[in-house]
């Protein structure tokens, strides 16, 4: 196909549905509906992007792999591309979190349909997540993957049938007992906020990138405690409070996940 995707597009391009119709959303070059074109994956594509340079980019890649009866390029923002019903498969990628759901909140009936969201968000993964479990959306992949020594989140979720479903997945999902280490009975209630921004499935699963990220992320909290802690003020010792205690709670995470490997 001429066409090589970096390995976050490869994966990405796996949680995709054989015979989908789908929608890029933020494409820049169009590669990831273009390759899922040529190779017989999807059934229909839309490539949206906001700028012209990358919308005009995205049809000259289109034109050049002789898919414009496939893959229709659109300049607009976020899901405005789309006509309510037209995609069941949309993916939003390469953009924080908060953007993303601005994209998401702002699609109205554009989502009608919509069975399935591959997402990407590069920070504020909570907000993305949080999103999904009030709009009736159930996790059902996670995954971390290393590129270009970043490390990216990438999340799969599937529309329940209806809002009972969708609670009690959820409810499931979002219900977490971490074991403790030898000589302590009870495990750790992984606390609902901690878990929207670990991943439900990225905790249970762990693994060496899991570990990696989140001590990278201890690492960070401290040198912003320690900033903190130079202060003389009662809000900012208030704050460091809060900080130190989450901080906290991530190693005694981390320690579970040490302990249920062992």
């Amino acid at each position: 196909m001429g066409i090589r995707l970096s390995a976050r597009l490869a994966a990405l391009a796996d949680w995709v549905p054989e015979g989908a119709r789908f929608a890029d959303i933020g494409t820049d070059h169009a590669l990831l509906p273009v390759y899922l074109a040529a190779s017989g994956k999807i059934a229909y594509a839309v490539a949206g992007d906001v700028h012209a340079g990358p919308a005009e980019a995205a049809r000259r890649q289109v034109a050049d792999a002789r898919l414009e009866e496939i893959v229709f390029v659109r300049q607009g923002d976020g899901l405005s591309v789309l006509s309510p019903g037209e995609a069941d498969t949309v993916c939003i990628a390469g953009m924080g979190g908060s953007l993303i759901v601005r994209i998401l909140e702002s699609a109205g009936d554009r989502l009608e349909g919509v069975r399935t969201l591959i997402l990407s968000p590069h920070v504020a993964e909570d907000q993305v997540r949080r999103w999904l479990r009030e709009h009736g959306y159930v996790l059902d992949a996670e995954r971390l993957l290393e590129e270009g020594g970043e490390i990216y989140t990438l999340l799969r979720a599937v529309k329940a049938p209806d809002e009972k479903e969708a609670a009690e997945r959820n409810g499931e999902l979002y219900d977490i007992q971490l074991p403790r280490g030898k000589g302590q009975d009870e495990g750790l209630k992984l606390p609902e906020p901690l878990a929207y921004e670990m991943g439900p499935l990225l905790v249970r699963e762990g693994g060496e990138l899991f570990r990696r990220k989140w001590t990278e992320e201890i690492g960070k909290r401290e040198q912003i405690l320690a900033r903190l802690r130079l202060s003389d003020s009662p809000e900012t010792a208030e704050k460091a409070r809060e900080w130190e205690a989450k901080t906290e709670l991530l190693r005694e995470v981390l320690a579970c996940l040490h302990a249920e490997k062992r």
